[in-house]
């Protein structure tokens, strides 16, 4: 699963709006401690004679980017990746007001450069609690260098400046703030800067304008919605896409890209993935692939021609070894084509190290692995357009911890599969390889989705698979507990994706 989500670790509101009298103003109330956040503009409720023509609302809210749990430690544990290779989200959640929405209007999400206390106020209606943070102070007694909070410019400073539209005013956000976490990553000390959370706002010509916008809110960390509840959201491809048991010859009917297989090597040692040692500081692996002796026991006889992968990293010396690299702890991979004889029904790859020079695998210093591959020819004839497929998860369990994080396999075959009674006597039934498979997750109760398909860009709930089938792990933290959940899954198949009938169902518990 290439899920993860942080909750806020403080929110407030902060208003200059009047109280009840429509004379003085709540410049000093907190709402720290609310179940909800408010950003509004009104114009014109108290005379302009008086000077009181505008009245505004703003959100600060921060999230865990460094610190001992945070999103810098989990990079430094290797659960979320590198910069560059991973997405973050902030996630905000409409609250429904018996106010009048606005609509069609903008949300600016700013950095704050200073940093605030939450306090514990609750009243949003007649302003009575005060503290800190609030209009005029960040902290007890130490006031914002500019009044409504302070922030970086997001003309002049990269990467500030995201916002969100909202037409109907009942939108919940959804906006990319990668750049925001990469640089509250680095921190001050490393080119960036110091994370102070987010200022939310209208826009500066929202605000001072002859329109009110009354009022949209949010929900707060402290609501007792599980799933309504402020995070960012890191989102990241983490399929593993091992063409062991979907291996196919290069053909003139595919692209160069179409043509191009990967497999993995695993390297467990007493239970645990650990990075194969000596390999240098670049930690490449090389691989061969070989044909059969005559029972296709073992490989046999020269290594075969291979061609480059993506990135080109086919030995030019050596055609016959492409060059693999590692993915994450202990696991590896290798890309390449494949151009050998459609009558070879099964060939050898051998994973090894040894003399860069080496143009065979039989020669080389150390061998860590011999896989067995039994290759397919491209058939472009022989596709049924319509083909449904019958799913399954074979190892599904009634119910689960909060803490587990199980891989799920996924068993998938045509639904008009007919086997002969030599098949059903002398082989298993195998399963079809998915390779655009995805899965989401749905709260049985409301129907409410939790887990969406990862479908766009980032990738987040594609499912792996390998020569056993699909698979994928679900981080059972990420669900409420108390609850019974369904899995559903969605196929692209021939340019279209296809939810699939089956639905699976689990429980969550503490």
């Amino acid at each position: 699963m290439a899920i993860r989500r942080y909750n806020a670790t403080k929110d407030n509101t902060i208003s200059d709006a009047f109280r009840s009298n429509l004379n003085t103003r709540a410049t000093g109330s907190n709402m720290g401690f609310s179940d909800s956040l408010e950003v509004f503009s009104i114009y014109g409720q108290v005379s302009s004679s008086a000077g009181f023509t505008r009245e505004r609302s703003r959100i600060l809210i921060k999230f865990p980017v460094t610190g001992t749990t945070s999103i810098e430690a989990d990079r430094d544990a290797g659960l979320i990746p590198a910069s560059g290779n991973v997405n973050f989200y902030l996630n905000m959640y409409n609250a429904v007001t018996p106010n009048t929405l606005p609509r069609n209007f903008t949300l600016n999400f700013y950095a704050v450069n200073q940093p605030w206390n939450e306090g514990d106020g609750l009243d949003m209606e007649e302003y009575k609690d005060i503290g800190a943070s609030n209009w005029i102070d960040r902290v007890s007694s130490t006031a914002w260098a500019l009044t409504g909070a302070t922030f970086q410019d997001t003309a002049s400073v990269t990467p500030w400046g995201a916002n969100a539209y909202f037409e109907n005013g009942e939108e919940d956000v959804s906006i990319d703030v990668t750049p925001y976490v990469e640089s509250w990553i680095k921190g001050s000390g490393g080119g960036g800067f110091e994370n102070y959370g987010f200022l939310v706002a209208l826009t500066p010509t929202e605000e001072s304008g002859s329109r009110s916008y009354y009022d949209k809110k949010f929900f707060a960390r402290s609501s007792e919605y599980f799933f309504k509840r402020p995070i960012i959201e890191a989102r990241w491809d983490n399929a593993e896409t091992d063409d062991r048991g979907n291996f196919f010859l290069s053909s003139s009917l595919a692209t160069a890209a179409n043509n191009i297989n990967t497999l993995y090597l695993y390297n467990y040692v007493r239970g645990q993935l650990q990075d194969i040692p000596n390999l240098g500081a670049n930690k490449y692996v090389y691989v061969s692939l070989l044909s059969g002796s005559l029972d296709n026991s073992e490989p046999t006889g020269a290594a075969l021609i291979l061609s480059p992968d993506n990135d080109g990293r086919v030995r030019a010396a050596a055609p016959t070894v492409v060059t693999g690299g590692i993915i994450s702890t202990g696991i590896y991979t290798a890309s390449f084509a494949f151009t050998g004889s459609s009558t070879l029904t099964d060939v050898f790859d051998i994973w090894f190290t040894g003399s860069l020079n080496t143009a065979d695998a039989t020669e080389a210093t150390i061998q860590f692995h011999t896989g067995n591959i039994v290759p397919k020819v491209l058939d472009s004839s022989n596709i049924n357009p319509t083909t449904q497929y019958v799913t399954k998860i074979t190892n599904l369990k009634p119910s689960y911890t909060t803490s587990e994080e199980p891989k799920l396999r996924v068993f998938t075959r045509k639904k008009d599969w007919s086997p002969t009674i030599y098949t059903i006597a002398n082989s298993e039934i195998q399963t079809d390889v998915i390779d655009k498979a995805y899965y989401r997750v749905i709260r049985t109760i409301d129907d409410l989705e939790v887990i969406s398909y990862g479908t766009g860009s980032d990738q987040q709930t594609k499912l792996s698979y390998d020569v056993s089938g699909n698979y994928f792990n679900l981080d059972m933290s990420l669900l409420e507990s108390g609850y019974m959940y369904d899995v559903r899954f969605s196929y692209y198949l021939n340019g279209v994706y296809k939810e699939q009938p089956e639905t699976f169902k689990f429980r969550v518990e503490n």
